[in-house]
């Protein structure tokens, strides 16, 4: 199974309060509903963007005929004062920008890139709907908020209720599939919300800027799992030894790495043969599935997925996949193992580390 991510090449946030301001270096993205200055309101909506040939790569020589799934995926980062039940959705961009070299807290403020109004700079394209299929908003009689594609085959949302996390995860699979990716996504808050609510609120993310393990990405999915036994029989005794191989402790950012499960009993039974019953390398069951921590924050990076996560198997046992490529460079990492053998669902950890490193 294979999950592979990649970064943004750009992001930023537009405020409908300061239509010209340009915050393409924040290291923050602001999704949010703010106290009314005039009778329509005010918003923040969220811009972020993917290299087109990065995304042609994963999906051409990568992925090739295999079915997919792709997520834009932002991390919290703060909120205060949000409401039980919303809605954010999510929309292929329609037009080019610039994300420039502003930041929301600069005086006076940067006009270099884009903003509510301004596709590039105070002085380029203002965001209008002139293409078919598309639309822009309003904010006191003025053009802005950007420009997206309407159709709702390419619109993702997310719902959130008083009980579920507020990371967001889209699905953008649709949008990727027909293309619709090649000047990135915009996420706004749902239109019963936007310039209509009284009660103000913020959600704010981390962006690409941001120093930390959490920037936004675009997480490709799919199923390359394979499971040919050859000669090897299957584990079953309840307290197996499950080992890590094919671990240099190293690997460089743009590197793929095939890390192999050793797997044997940990009290043999006695048997008549010229070599040691230890190294009798046995496979895992089918439910079987890896994972990934950031040892530092006890994150999991690459959590157990029973579509995407299932360890494989050849002649030589069980492997896994892992693009270094989707992971943050210069921090260290723990691989999990996860099965279930005999209705006993077993978690192996032990020293599984390594780094990933420029």
């Amino acid at each position: 199974m294979a999950i592979y991510k990649i970064f943004p090449d750009k992001d930023a946030t537009i405020y409908s309060y300061y239509p010209t301001k340009n915050t393409g270096l924040d290291e923050i993205l602001d999704l949010s509903i703010y106290k009314s200055i005039d009778s329509d309101g005010d918003v923040s909506r969220v811009l972020l963007s993917f290299t087109n040939s990065e995304i042609q790569d994963i999906l051409t020589n990568k992925i090739g005929s295999a079915g997919y799934k792709a997520y834009v995926k932002l991390f919290q980062a703060y909120a205060t004062s949000i409401p039980l039940d919303y809605t954010i959705q999510c929309h292929p961009i329609a037009t080019s920008w610039n994300m420039g070299t502003g930041r929301a807290a600069n005086i006076p403020n940067t006009t270099n890139g884009v903003s509510w109004k301004y596709s590039n700079d105070i002085s380029g394209s203002i965001f209008t709907s002139s293409l078919a299929g598309t639309t822009g908003s309003y904010y006191s009689n003025n053009v802005g908020g950007g420009i997206w594609y309407t159709s709702s085959n390419f619109t993702a949302t997310q719902s959130f209720t008083y009980a579920t996390g507020k990371d967001i995860e889209l699905d953008v699979t649709n949008a990727i599939s027909s293309s619709y990716y090649q000047y990135g996504f915009l996420i706004k808050h749902s239109s019963s919300l936007e310039f209509t609510t009284g009660s103000p609120f913020e959600t704010k993310y981390f962006s690409v800027d941001t120093h930390t393990i959490y920037p936004p990405c675009l997480e490709f999915r799919w199923n390359d799992f394979s499971y040919i036994t050859g000669s090897l029989s299957t584990i079953t005794s309840t307290n197996p030894v499950i080992t890590l191989a094919n671990n240099k402790g190293e690997f460089q950012v743009d590197s793929v790495n095939r890390f192999r499960i050793n797997v044997r009993d940990q009290y043999p039974a006695r048997n008549f043969q010229t070599s040691s019953v230890y190294i009798n390398n046995k496979i895992l069951p089918t439910s079987s599935y890896y994972a990934v921590k950031d040892i530092k924050t006890d994150e999991f990076v690459i959590d157990f997925d029973t579509a995407y996560t299932k360890l494989s198997c050849d002649s030589s046992g069980n492997y896994f996949d892992i693009y270094m490529s989707g992971l943050q460079p210069e921090r260290y990492y723990q691989v999990l193992v996860k099965t279930t053998i005999g209705g006993n669902t077993i978690v192996t950890e032990d020293n599984n580390y390594f780094k990933v490193i420029q």
